[in-house]
């Protein structure tokens, strides 16, 4: 007996015998531009070996989307991995990611200009072979046993603490890695790649999304390097660098030391600011800015309190109230609303607001209501003489916003969870997920928005980010990073049951599964000590500074 299955944007295939996304895609005719590395079958993403033999909806998945891209992603890390054992005998680090690529360390010391050499010529032997790469489901024991003769001690002991059996695994020759999401179904799908030397390690960069058959220009962020260094060392002074060793502290009672660490990270960091912007008189108006989910409420609040403790006293306000009404919202090329446009802010009407108040005078201020979209009016405001005005929202740092106000008197502050604990050492936990996690409870909770209606709209999110808020962070003066050691334990008891509830049938759905798989990886803290002045409370709930 046969079985149809659907495919998307090509019609229907009557098929007698079980088929695998490859065969599939091949008698299906898929006319797509790019690199086909994946398929969602009935909305789950699934590498292209995963086997269909009843009725099913599939769409086939490239590198011209996100997701596809992330595929693209985690498979050229697993052949990073291969290439430097093979040539080298060491193994890498992925740290955190850097100018469309990731940055990554050799588990030997500095690399040298011929061992990243070296690597990138073996990677090009492995992606030239096109050696194919295998999803197999392993017993639990088994798979640990692998691991451990590999060297990859991390892993395995993320899997005893997860007790995930049996385990899923993916193997490359003699090689196997684990991935909490698909790689692509052969080495020779990965061709688009550099891998160059910055010490003291060096960066694998990719295509992009926009751009799927080259690579962009790299791109030496020197501030964004230097925070990221400095929290990376921070890390591994902890020695909470990788998901096992956070395991291991909650199971030993130890949350607490983290939580209590990570809060006095961020408020040391909040006090050399507020020191830097008080060592310039000149300074009257502080812009701080991040893409959405970086904590700039809770910050430009904790910051207001560092800057009186220097002796100074300052206002903050919102850019968020300064949303244009929702009809007159900008949209994307897709017709979508683009709240990240600088545009969707009445930019004529927070210059006048701003000349005003730095000239001492009078101003009532607007108060966005997120669930009508609709702006009213808000409170008034006067500033003191010498008093210091904060402003925060995703467009701080562009001139556009703020250019009625001469250079000399702004201080520029990017903030954004820069980097998180990785899963282990091959698998980095997504900063742009950190995002979307934080957002998702949020605004469950205070926004109104469905966890589904988030999950939809991020890629839109995204897409903003990249347009009209990275372009711009090597501008600030300062850079901080506001991710929490902690913060996934503590975020997974709140979005766990949000992403359980989006239902199969919605498009949203194969994105809060791959969210669940990354997620069963992370130990819960329960939010209970959580200090009510945290970054975090401003999502969770709690928080000292909500009205």
């Amino acid at each position: 007996m046969g079985f149809v299955v659907d495919v998307a944007g090509d019609g229907k295939l009557r098929c007698e015998t079980p088929l695998t996304g490859s065969e599939v895609l091949s008698l299906s005719g898929y006319g797509g531009a790019n690199n086909v590395v994946a398929w969602r079958v009935n909305r789950n993403l699934r590498p292209l070996g995963w086997v269909v033999d009843e009725d099913a909806s599939v769409e086939f998945v490239d590198t011209g989307s996100f997701e596809g891209m992330e595929v693209y992603r985690r498979t050229l890390s697993f052949l990073l991995v291969q290439a430097s054992k093979k040539v080298l005998g060491q193994d890498v680090t992925i740290r955190h990611s850097m100018s469309d690529g990731y940055y990554c360390e050799l588990s030997g010391g500095p690399a040298t200009e011929e061992q990243v050499g070296a690597i990138k010529q073996g990677m090009a032997h492995l992606v030239d072979q096109n050696i194919p790469i295998h999803r197999e489901v392993l017993p639990l024991d088994k798979a640990r046993r692998i691991f451990e003769r590999q060297g990859n001690y991390d892993k395995a002991r993320l899997l005893q603490w997860t007790a995930l059996d049996p385990t899923v695994v993916y193997r490359c020759a003699d090689t196997y890695g684990y991935f909490y999401a698909p790689l692509a179904s052969s080495t020779g799908q990965v061709k688009v790649f550099d891998l160059l030397r910055y010490p003291p390690g060096m960066v694998l960069q990719f295509p992009t999304v926009s751009f799927p058959d080259r690579l962009p220009p790299f791109q030496a962020a020197k501030s964004l390097a230097e925070v990221f260094r400095e929290y990376s060392q921070w890390l591994d002074v902890l020695g909470v660098s990788t998901m096992d060793s956070i395991h291991e502290r909650v199971a030993t009672g130890k949350a607490l030391d983290l939580i209590l660490i990570s809060e006095a990270f961020h408020g040391e960091a909040l006090a050399r600011m507020a020191r830097a912007i008080c060592d310039r008189p000149s300074v009257r108006l502080v812009c701080l800015a991040g893409p959405s989910g970086s904590g700039k409420t809770t910050t430009a609040r904790r910051l207001q309190i560092q800057l009186q403790v220097c002796g100074r006293h300052p206002v903050s306000i919102s850019l968020d109230d300064y949303f244009v009404d929702r009809e007159d919202t900008p949209r994307d090329e897709k017709g979508d609303y683009d709240f990240e446009a600088l545009e969707a802010l009445d930019l004529k009407l927070i210059n006048e607001h701003l000349e005003a108040l730095l000239a001492g005078e009078e101003v009532q201020l607007p108060k966005f209501d997120f669930v009508t979209g609709q702006r009213a009016p808000g409170k008034k405001l006067r500033l003191r003489q010498g008093d210091l005005l904060i402003i925060e929202g995703i467009h701080g740092l562009n001139d556009r916003l703020t250019e009625s106000i001469p250079d000399e008197m702004k201080y520029r502050i990017f903030i954004s969870p820069l980097t998180g604990v990785s899963l282990d050492r091959h698998n980095r936990t997504s900063t742009t997920d950190d995002r979307l996690l934080r957002r998702m409870v949020r605004d469950y909770r205070r926004r109104g928005h469905s966890p589904e209606g988030t999950l939809l709209r991020w890629p839109s999110v995204i897409r903003g980010s990249h347009k009209h808020i990275f372009p711009y962070q090597e501008r600030a003066d300062v850079m901080f990073n506001t991710a929490l050691v902690y913060e996934l334990p503590v975020l997974k008891g709140y979005a766990e049951p949000l992403l359980r509830a989006v239902p199969e049938e919605s498009p949203a759905y194969g994105e809060a599964q791959r969210l669940l798989s990354m997620l069963r990886f992370v130990p819960v803290i329960p939010a209970e000590n959580v200090p009510n002045l945290s970054i975090l409370r401003e999502f969770v709930g709690g928080s000292c500074f909500e009205d």
